[in-house]
């Protein structure tokens, strides 16, 4: 065994994002991409090498896979847009794609029947061109509706009315009472009426003529095809399991951040109208692989977690998702927000208790935002909290250290969920899912990416720190969102995956030993014939361990782990290392290539 030495540097600070992900109504974007599932959720095997249909030739070989292995993408008008995508992300490893999705709005409706537009400010709302298309005998979809109600019985009425964008389309497992509810076609354009009861009960008898009464209307304006069949069989193809999303809640009018727990009954009915649907179209398909709660929220400690308007809400929703498609997880990707100087923000041991109370809510996968890409938690080691922050976080956090601008940095609180999700399992046989979401953006940038506002993009080293820092706490990474922070620029990001892909990603170093022989195992991406150079301070000359000669490499998965994780373990003289030391940890291919981001390890 030969050792060598280094002075212990700086290592290269990076991270990846997160970013808002609950839309309401997006509008169709440009190019876009998609990726992967999780070790309990296999994905569905590519059906061919190449298949060919309107929109080209595709290939279906996986060629460079990445870490990150799931994606969320954009609804598109252009459906060779997605298939593009699909190709994209399946290249890089992806083997799961989240669908953003649409909202449920209460809409006010003028004296002509006219459903109105959301009010902005001060200004009088105007009827809303895209639902003033629904027309039935020469009536408004609203007073066509209720005059049928009130056919059915003088006393009912129309008491409240909601709106629902989608570009999917649905079958008659969405109708409860076909004798109320239909499908209306106008031209190229479609919307379905949904009735719903007052208090969102749903009732199976359908009897409108008993007893008058107010009832709720449900318009929604569909695709004239279903956008969700074709992404399932563009996931057959690919091998990617698909996460459409639930119908988003409609935001309250008090603080927008919260969800409205008013109009509860209203969105579990749309809720279970449409995932009924999906169990009577798509029972059996293997590239169903859940379905997306949309709404984003801050995980944190709750004081009362059972009367969180936004908690309440997913209770409802998740318990409908059970009911209807019993075995298809639900996803949720709240944000973490660790800035002291900031109110209402959570350290790591705040956000563990938050993250059991999410999941008493029915989740079957929470998947943070690791929040590097709005600056709210910094990706650094706890031997780096009295240095400078990342420049790149300074338009959030100004001229700062990370201790004095963080509680803690991304790895603590993916250390926190981590813990709490093995009490769960332990103490209340609560079975969740740990994921990650790093996003792919900077919170500011010179070079802005396509659609997505001020943010911009980042880098390859950094989306592979962000890598490092999650990586011993979770089975799966996935990452908001493809398009367009993966596809904009030259080279994009995507394109420096392609090329990139095996440079070795270590997550963490354990002291092990093997036989009577002391040693030091490090997990990762990429670790085969690594060499590996420990480091500390005090140390003139690194020491270099050639994993190939002297180490044994294992790529056998590791529970709760993702798959592609492999370990390496090497021999150290651990007597020669001081007690109470941060040793840090560097591996290199063996082409030359190092990994973005060192890992370290206290020697106690």
């Amino acid at each position: 065994m030969r050792w060598l030495a280094l002075l212990l540097g700086i290592a290269i600070l990076g991270g990846v994002a997160t970013v808002v992900i609950a839309l309401q109504e997006p509008e169709p974007p440009h190019a876009a991409r998609i990726g992967s599932t999780s070790p309990s959720t296999p994905s569905p095997t590519p059906s061919e090498a190449a298949f060919t249909d309107p929109c080209g030739t595709f290939d279906t070989n996986m060629r460079t896979p990445y870490s990150i292995t799931g994606y969320w993408i954009m609804p598109s008008a252009d459906r060779c847009n997605w298939r593009r995508q699909l190709e994209e992300i399946h290249m890089v490893g992806g083997d799961t794609v989240v669908r953003i999705g649409f909202g449920l709005q209460p809409r006010s409706v003028d004296a002509e029947g006219r459903i109105l537009e959301s009010p902005t400010g001060d200004e009088t709302p105007k009827p809303d061109e895209r639902y003033g298309y629904c027309v039935e005998d020469g009536l408004t979809c609203y007073q066509a509706a209720e005059r049928d109600l009130k056919a059915a019985n003088p006393g009912n009425r129309v008491s409240w009315s909601f709106v629902f964008r989608t570009d999917e389309s649905y079958g008659d497992g969405v109708f409860r009472c076909p004798q109320m509810e239909k499908k209306i076609v106008i031209g190229e354009r479609v919307f379905f009426r949904l009735i719903a009861d007052e208090d969102g009960s749903d009732d199976a008898t359908c009897d409108f003529t008993t007893t008058g009464k107010g009832y709720h209307l449900i318009l929604v304006s569909a695709g004239a095809t279903d956008s969700l069949t074709e992404l399932l069989d563009l996931g057959d193809r690919f091998g990617i399991k698909v996460f459409p999303s639930l119908p988003l809640a409609p935001r309250d009018p008090t603080g927008v951040t919260r969800a409205n727990p008013r109009h509860i009954g209203t969105l579990t009915t749309l809720t279970r109208r449409i995932l009924q649907d999906y169990g009577s179209r798509f029972a059996g398909r293997e590239s169903l692989g859940g379905v997306y709660q949309p709404f984003e929220l801050q995980i944190r400690d709750w004081a009362d977690p059972e009367n969180v308007p936004t908690l309440q809400v997913y209770a409802e929703q998740h318990r409908i998702v059970e009911q209807t498609l019993p075995g298809k997880p639900i996803l949720v990707s709240p944000y973490l927000d660790a800035r002291k100087r900031v109110e209402y923000t959570s350290t790591p041991k705040q956000v563990g208790e938050g993250f059991k109370a999410l999941a008493r809510t029915g989740v079957g996968i929470i998947a943070p935002q690791d929040s590097r890409g709005t600056g709210k938690v910094g990706l650094f080691w706890p031997n780096w909290k009295n240095q400078p922050v990342d420049e790149r976080l300074k338009p959030v956090v100004g001229e700062s250290t990370y201790s004095t601008a963080y509680y803690g940095a991304t790895r603590d609180y993916y250390r926190a969920m981590f813990e709490s999700r093995q009490q769960l399992r332990d103490e209340e046989g609560i079975d969740v899912q740990l994921w990650a979401n790093v996003e792919a953006f900077e919170p500011s940038a010179s070079e802005k990416c396509g659609t997505q506002g001020t943010r911009g993009r980042t880098d390859k080293p950094r989306l592979d720190t962000a890598v490092t820092l999650v990586g011993p706490y979770v089975s799966k990474i996935i990452s908001y969102m493809w398009s367009d922070f993966f596809t904009c620029g030259t080279p994009s990001l995507a394109e420096d995956l392609a090329v990139d892909w095996e440079r070795p990603i270590a997550i963490q170093a354990v002291r092990e030993k093997r036989d009577i022989q002391e040693g030091l195992q490090i997990r990762g991406y990429h670790l085969r014939d690594v060499k590996v150079t420990l480091s500390w301070t005090g140390l003139e000359t690194p020491r270099v361990v050639d994993s190939q000669s002297v180490g044994l490499f294992d790529g056998e998965p590791m529970a709760d782990l993702p798959p592609a994780v492999g370990k390496v373990w090497i021999p150290v003289d651990w007597a020669s290392v001081p007690a109470g030391t941060w040793v840090r940890v560097e591996v290199t291919a063996a082409d030359g290539r190092k990994a973005a981001e060192p890992v370290y390890y206290h020697n106690e």
